[in-house]
């Protein structure tokens, strides 16, 4: 995705102002941790941010990591499904998949779609300080994209 796509569908999410921003992949272990971590960070008050999973596992030690370097805790933060989104029963306004090898969870409902599929960091086979980097990248192009969503750029 080059970045006049991914600005325009940032500014069209800015725009909109949801109440609940969701960010779905696969695991809900890495990329949409991440983005859920940093969102909460940016986000005004009274915008309910959360992440989930087709196949939930467990977050990442790497992804809380990463988002500790900048300041971010995530610790309690932990995987969910999209079923547990749906039961909270708060309307969901926006959806952000990130999934980019594999095929996105689906979620249903009415709320303004984006897909900015990121590599999965997760699947990145090497030594520690490899797989670090390639969290620290994700970390960073979602922290860019999310900066523009809301207006923190």
């Amino acid at each position: 995705m080059n970045e006049s796509t991914w600005r325009a569908e940032a500014e069209a999410l800015r725009e909109n102002r949801p109440k609940h921003i969701l960010f779905l992949c696969v695991a809900n272990s890495a990329r949409s941790q991440i983005a859920e971590g940093i969102a909460r960070s940016l986000a005004p008050g009274g915008v309910h941010v959360s992440s989930a999973g087709s196949m939930p596992l467990r977050v990442r030690p790497e992804a809380i990591a990463v988002l500790a370097e900048i300041g971010i805790d995530a610790a309690s933060q932990r995987s969910k499904g999209t079923e547990e989104v749906a039961a909270a029963r708060i309307p969901v306004d926006a959806v952000v998949t990130l999934c980019a090898e594999e095929v996105c969870p689906v979620y249903l409902g009415s709320a303004l779609r984006v897909h900015w599929g990121l590599p999965d960091p997760a699947a990145i086979v090497g030594d520690n300080a490899t797989r670090l980097a390639a969290f620290r990248d994700v970390r960073d192009e979602l922290r860019r994209r999310l900066s523009v969503v809301f207006g923190k750029e």
